[in-house]
């Protein structure tokens, strides 16, 4: 379990306790109770079977397929994966690929649903570069709707394995993984992946060309011409 869950679930025991201490209400004490109980459920962090093979990039978060996209970015064309992840799904973020991290840009926003296409541009985000032996790939933390804060454990210069956690995103949230159009997608729209299992796409190997590091901009690392693939 992530250690907020323990901050908040116990918070809530104690003000249960106050609550039966103070009233001795059956129904006052309750509320509390449950509150706790799903702050320790919300943030559970359950063990993954991280695939081996060579060359596959893994999701980075729970949740559900909503866009599979080129997008234009400084660097050129990339492919993008958005993963929207409800309030039910485990909210741990883990490393789509092992490598070394070479950049992270976290920029303040708003709190758009994750679901708007804006969000990917306006809203609170962090941006992680992640430099592979074939290829760098992107993944964006994204906030949504409730969510009000992004947590990334990692630094720059670090190595990261893949299906490594490196952080979560606070309640409703977004996702989203960038990679060379080399690289060939496995996942298709409304499909539900686990982070760190469910393999998203395959590297191309040496010959796929140049590798392709997606970096942040001002206005945002995601062209306003994004191409349904």
């Amino acid at each position: 379990m992530v250690r907020d869950g323990y901050f908040y679930g116990l918070g809530f025991v104690a003000v249960a306790v106050l609550v039966w201490a103070t009233t001795e209400s059956p129904y006052f004490f309750w509320i509390p109770l449950l509150a706790a109980a799903f702050f320790l459920w919300f943030f559970r962090d359950p063990n993954r079977e991280i695939p081996e093979a060579p060359g596959l990039i893994v999701s980075p978060a729970d949740g559900k397929i909503t866009a599979i996209e080129t997008v234009h970015t400084p660097a050129g064309k990339a492919r993008r994966i958005s993963i929207f992840l409800n309030v039910f799904n485990v909210h741990v973020n883990r490393s789509p690929i092992a490598g070394n991290i070479q950049a992270i840009d976290y920029k303040k926003g708003k709190y758009l649903n994750a679901m708007n296409p804006d969000s990917a541009i306006h809203n609170e985000q962090n941006l992680v570069e992640v430099a592979g032996e074939l290829c760098t790939v992107s993944f964006c933390q994204i906030a949504g709707l409730l969510a009000r804060r992004i947590v990334f454990n990692k630094r720059v210069g670090e190595w990261v394995h893949r299906g490594e956690r490196v952080g979560l995103i606070k309640f409703g949230s977004r996702v989203d993984v960038m990679f060379p159009l080399s690289c060939e997608v496995k996942v298709t729209l409304g499909d539900q992946v686990r982070g760190g299992s469910s393999v998203l796409a395959m590297m191309a190997g040496p010959e796929g060309g140049e590798l392709l590091a997606v970096v942040a901009s001002e206005a945002g690392y995601i062209g306003s011409d994004a191409e349904p693939l």
